[in-house]
């Protein structure tokens, strides 16, 4: 089968001949590279009709192959057509460096696609929503892992290729090794993208935040909606987002509220007259949270947590299921509570109280009434 391929080239290389050797070389090994694409196309497409009703990994992977498989066949063209182009000696072994550096090329951009495939593969077991913690922990893991993994094959990749081409042979060892004067300074300059490499391998491994957490960032409360091998990114509860680095999110202090279960418990502070029946209040809590939607069920409490010299201050207390619907109960209690007491108990609302005292309204020569605020009776 070789030699009939090289006896077409040098078919079509004798039509040519009118030619110069240079121009007729290019046309030869342009033909050979359309007719591989044109033959890539074909069985592409076959492959696609075959496997139209198989199971989604053959799918995706055919998907996924498509890319590399037409560099490769474009690869193996040039280098079968080359011989045959009628180019000298010389000129032929200048073509052996660069199709080296591309036949790099090509196993790294593969590697990439079996990276990228495989963990998309793993992800498609955890299509169950965000709800469940093991499902975050294990879409946090593997798109960390899985960017990693690829910046590092890109970088491995492209200092092999550059490492085969003479003029730049340098700055592909440089990357490696780090020598030399172009080596330190891609080296400083690459310091912050490697300590947030870093970072992203520990946040991997320890898991602080995963995925869909609810956190609060420096007085910002939102969800993780992104980690990329860089940077984390947080959804704010008015839609804003916060672009933190992993370099950073590790030495500051983080508050995760969903770290190991999404249930949070919500608080509502009210200042209330010190005359307000406890335990009424209470009771409605207790109705009020059993009525609600947003409760999960676990806890409901009422405490008196302050006394200051003109109310009393209570904390109502009570689960729900995430952040969220917690920030939601806690709004919803607060409402139906003042309500609550505007309704029944309205001298209970906080007020300040005047005690007026006149020690002798006969006597001409006493002063005015003296006013001062206490806490006490009416």
């Amino acid at each position: 089968m070789n030699g009939d391929f090289t006896a077409i080239l040098d078919q079509l290389r004798g039509f040519l001949f009118w030619l110069p050797r240079g121009a007729a070389a290019a046309i030869i090994i342009a033909l050979v590279c359309a007719a591989a694409l044109g033959l890539h196309a074909i069985a592409l497409r076959l492959l696609r009709r075959s496997f139209a009703g198989k199971a989604q990994f053959t799918k995706l992977l055919i998907m996924r192959a498509a890319n590399p498989t037409r560099f490769a066949i474009v690869l193996l063209a040039v280098v079968a057509a080359v011989p045959a182009s009628g180019l000298s000696s010389l000129t032929q072994q200048q073509f052996i460096v660069p199709l080296t550096a591309l036949f790099i090329l090509l196993v790294g951009w593969s590697c990439l696609a079996a990276v990228g495939l495989a963990g998309d593969l793993y992800l498609d077991r955890f299509k169950t929503g965000f709800e469940n913690a093991l499902t975050r922990k294990h879409v946090t893991q593997v798109r960390l892992l899985r960017r990693v993994a690829q910046v590092l094959l890109g970088f491995i990749t492209i200092g092999a290729a550059m490492m085969t081409l003479p003029s730049i042979r340098q700055y592909g060892v440089s990357l490696f090794a780090s020598a030399g004067a172009a080596g330190i300074v891609v080296g400083l300059a690459a310091r912050p993208l490697l300590s947030n490499l870093l970072a992203g391998i520990q946040i991997a491994i320890t898991q602080p935040v995963k995925i869909e957490d609810s956190v609060v960032i420096n007085n910002e409360w939102g969800w993780v909606e992104d980690i990329t091998s860089t940077y984390l990114v947080v959804r704010t509860w008015d839609w804003r987002r916060l672009i933190v680095p992993l370099s950073w999110f590790l030495e500051q202090p983080v508050q995760n509220w969903t770290r190991e279960t999404t249930t949070i418990i919500g608080q509502v502070h009210l200042n209330v007259d010190y005359r307000t029946p406890i335990d009424e209040v209470r009771r409605e809590l207790d109705r009020l949270v059993h009525a609600s939607k947003l409760w999960d069920g676990n806890v409901v409490n009422l405490q008196v947590v302050e006394a200051t010299e003109n109310t009393i201050q209570l904390r109502l207390l009570a689960t729900a299921s995430d952040a969220s619907r917690a920030w939601d109960l806690r709004c919803e209690l607060r409402e139906k509570m003042i309500a609550w007491l505007q309704r029944e108990h309205p001298d209970c609302l906080p007020r300040h109280r005047l005690e007026v005292t006149n020690h002798d309204a006969e006597r001409a020569d006493m002063p005015p009434p003296r006013v001062r605020s206490v806490c006490g009776s009416r």
